[in-house]
């Protein structure tokens, strides 16, 4: 048997929120039963409970309200304060759930954990009643939380020394090493791969790492020479007058590279030429297993960052280089570049790292230190464009155990999903691909 609590008082004028009469008009009584609006009172102990946005539908028989945009995971509806709008002053509002029955008086503590629950109106003049469906939605799965999954076990037998994935016309593009040949492989979801060929046209010692793409060719630089590709099989050569030291990243809508001209100076590769940026690092800077990411800062200036490496001498490197290019002014138009490590020297050496802008921040992956050191499964995090970084929060963002510490893999963000490829041990080259993906990613 239902228990029914009927709480006494006068309510439906002070407590449910109803027309606006006049001071010193007369109540007159209305066959309106409708209800306008719902919501949950604050609750300090539930932040985001009252900003929760319901929506009252309409319907021949029973009405519904209902949240298009679950409130936040974890909040507790077991006691929370129902607040309710409607167009008339009712007779009469009660709340039925299974096993209880509630005459409503505003300051009602109860549980909407229950399902079903209905509302029902009866009009100030007892000839109209209305039913409403209440359903409130809670995010059943937490938003912070990461979740990754092992797609590939292997794209290849674990013979070869390094490898690098491209995103190219919708398609991932890998081509790997094993210091004697190359072999390209393509997928278009990173689960099934199909081995394409052996890439021809590059020349000798190529350092597959050091390929680049600008989203339909691929561009590799050696000695006085850059090479091309729309395949990854099939490679041309362009002359050069500069020697190339790496090709360093495809980034606002440039094919950048490091050139040896008197010292470093970087510069664009545009169709058959070099063109010099005027750009010359004053520091250390890689020429090998550095990490590049680019993204929009919050001032909506395009930037990027070239992290670690080694160094010509072969000296492992804690910089971070930032280059950010600014249009907003004709005095302040172009591209600038600064070394953060200088000012914030606690960034250890590191090479071998991936980096990516994700979810409004950058993640690191992976690395060495330079005592060849792996520094594990943990991520790192930055949430000031690379100024300082930290552990993620291993409750919410954690590779799977059998993930096994690494370097040289290959991080590519697509369709809000992280992708990761590869890498390699002391012992093993993996050819694994894992995703990762924030639950939270696509809310609205």
């Amino acid at each position: 048997m239902k228990r029914i609590l009927y709480i006494l008082g006068v309510f439906v004028t002070v407590l449910l929120t109803g027309c606006d009469n006049s001071s010193g008009s007369t109540s007159t009584t209305s066959s309106v039963a409708q209800l306008t609006g719902f919501a949950f009172a604050a609750n300090d102990s539930m932040p985001g409970l009252a900003q929760a946005v319901f929506t009252v539908e309409e319907r021949i028989d029973t009405g519904l309200v209902w949240n298009k945009d679950s409130i936040l995971y974890g909040t507790k509806l077991d006691k929370v304060v129902p607040r309710f709008v409607f167009q008339s002053t009712p007779g009469a509002a009660w709340l039925t759930m299974p096993d209880t029955t509630c005459v409503l008086t505003g300051y009602d503590t109860l549980d909407f954990t229950q399902r079903p629950i209905y509302l029902t109106v009866r009009s100030s003049d007892r000839t109209v009643t209305k039913t409403y469906e209440i359903r409130a939605t809670v995010h059943t799965v937490d938003p912070d939380l990461y979740t990754w999954t092992q797609i590939c076990e292997g794209i290849y037998p674990p013979n070869e020394s390094e490898q690098r994935v491209v995103e190219k016309d919708g398609q991932f593009v890998m081509i790997s090493s094993n210091g004697f040949e190359l072999n390209a492989y393509s997928s278009a979801d990173g689960a099934s791969w199909t081995k394409t060929g052996q890439p021809s046209g590059l020349p000798a010692g190529t350092k597959v790492r050091q390929i680049i793409c600008d989203g339909t060719t691929l561009y590799y630089g050696q000695g006085n020479a850059v090479y091309t590709s729309t395949d990854g099989l099939t490679w041309t050569a362009h002359s050069t007058t500069f020697t190339i030291v790496t090709m360093l990243q495809y980034w606002n809508n440039e094919c950048w590279l490091l050139v040896d001209k008197e010292g470093y100076e970087l510069g664009w590769w545009q169709t058959d030429s070099v063109a010099l940026t005027g750009l010359r690092p004053d520091g250390e800077f890689p020429v090998s297993d550095f990490a590049t990411v680019t993204f929009s800062s919050a001032s909506e200036r395009a930037r990027s960052m070239i992290i670690g490496g080694f160094a010509e001498n072969g000296k492992s490197l804690n910089t971070r280089w930032n280059f950010e290019y600014s249009s907003h002014t004709p005095e302040n138009k172009g591209y600038r570049m600064q070394e953060y490590s200088i000012d914030r020297p606690q960034f250890t050496s590191l090479t071998g790292v991936s980096v990516i802008w994700y979810n409004n921040q950058l993640l690191l992956f992976g690395g060495v230190d330079d005592q060849m050191s792996y520094f594990g499964r943990d991520i790192l995090y930055s949430t000031d464009e690379g100024l300082n970084w930290y552990p993620v929060d291993t409750t919410k963002n954690r590779l799977p155990e059998v993930y096994q510490a690494r370097q040289k893999q290959t991080a590519i963000v697509r369709n809000n999903t992280i992708y990761l490829f590869g890498g390699q041990d002391k012992t093993t080259t993996y050819s694994d691909v894992y995703t990762g993906r924030l639950n939270s990613i696509d809310w609205q």
